[in-house]
């Protein structure tokens, strides 16, 4: 296993690794420590990898995993157990208050990246075990096949901090059954692998302990094509995968409702439901500004092609950071209480959900770019 280079070849960056074993393209987010939070060398290091793969004839699929932060180095067990937890968020802090040009381009290039997951030619199998969030999610939405275990947690938790679920997160959560994507972007609540099933957010679900020989097994294949590759992956790991069923009728009451005000007074007022009240409870913790942005943005979204949803997320995550700069942003604000100080006490501008009025919100859907110059006017 080689760890990838800017160009294939000069200093490594051992974040990232990839090997090619028999016909398959494997990569392995290697940064334990950060629970694999990505950092903009390993969002260049993936869109490296699998740029070179798409056009390699000897490539024919592609594996992603993360590592585990425990279990013993070498052994093919612990590289299993976690998967990405998302941006590396410390740094868009220090980068906002920088004022580092780092910060865009993280975006730009990560957007980029998710684009080209969503598209990619080859199949591309996500094995999502442990935690899979934010930009995590981003890496593995767009996969041929998402793979979730008995541990895999999921969540798209960025209003927790005073942002929206981004990475495409307004395509794919708003195409989720019902007011699932509502429920999921607002609340930033974790789910299980078998939930993530029943929402459309996973393919199939596999015992952890059975990932070791899966990985394996698929670069002992002998793949004579792609469609042999296809097929290999079609028959092997989605045929006869039973997908549960789950109500959403409790999540559409009260999430198909108009306005996030209407929401949590209706959540509020349910008195005899501890499910409701718990929810509420979450959603009057998040920033309030970035709760009417992201229910914006779901129901936009549900309409709009991904490369469309990813340039509007590229406009509002510009104007999270810069609409009010530096500490005065409402997500340095998240950051610096959930990350950095952790007092777990973000003073929210507006400080209550009714206080956000429609000027404040249509403010992050004005692009700041014309259509010819926005970083990522290339999307089709």
């Amino acid at each position: 296993m080689n760890a990838i280079t800017d160009s294939n070849s000069g200093a490594s960056h051992s974040d990232v690794l990839t090997e090619v074993r028999g016909r398959v393209g494997f990569i392995t987010l290697n940064r334990p420590k950060a629970l694999n939070a990505l950092s903009l060398q390993m969002v260049r290091d993936l869109s490296a990898a699998l740029t070179a793969w798409q056009g390699d004839p000897a490539v024919l699929a592609v594996a992603i995993r993360g590592t585990n932060k425990v279990g013993r180095p070498g052994t093919p067990e612990s590289l299993f157990g976690g998967f990405c937890a998302g941006g590396d968020i410390r740094f868009f802090h220090q980068a906002a208050l920088a004022g580092d040009a780092d910060l865009d381009a993280f975006f730009t290039e990560e957007y980029s990246l998710n684009h080209l997951i969503h598209n990619y030619p080859k199949p591309y199998i996500a094995f999502m075990d442990g935690v899979v969030m934010g930009g995590g999610m981003g890496l593995s939405q767009g996969a041929r096949v998402r793979i979730v275990t008995e541990h895999s947690k999921l969540a798209m938790p960025e209003t927790n901090i005073g942002l929206f679920p981004d990475v495409g997160g307004g395509h794919f959560l708003s195409r989720c059954p019902g007011s699932v994507g509502e429920y999921l972007a607002l609340t930033g609540v974790v789910i299980s692998g078998e939930e993530a099933l029943a929402y459309g957010l996973a393919d199939v679900l596999r015992p952890a302990a059975s990932l070791p020989s899966l990985w394996q097994q698929l670069g002992d294949q002998s793949f004579a094509s792609g469609a042999d590759a296809a097929q290999w992956v079609a028959t092997n790991l989605i045929a006869d995968h039973a997908i549960p069923e789950r109500a959403t009728g409790q999540l559409d009451a009260f999430f198909s409702l108009a306005r996030v005000k209407h929401m949590v007074d209706a959540l509020e007022a349910t008195t005899d439901n501890e499910w409701a009240q718990k929810t509420a409870a979450v959603l009057r913790k998040r920033s309030p500004l970035m709760l009417h942005v992201t229910l914006e943005q779901i129901r936009r979204a549900r309409t709009m092609s991904l490369a469309d949803d990813l340039r509007m997320e590229r406009d509002m995550v510009h104007h999270c950071f810069y609409l009010k700069p530096g500490a005065a942003s409402e997500t340095v604000e998240g950051i610096r209480a959930l990350a950095v100080d952790k007092d777990y006490a973000p003073k929210w501008s507006p400080a209550r959900i009714e206080d956000v009025k429609p000027q404040m919100v249509q403010a992050f859907f004005a692009s700041p770019w014309a259509a010819d110059a926005h970083p990522l006017r290339a999307l089709t």
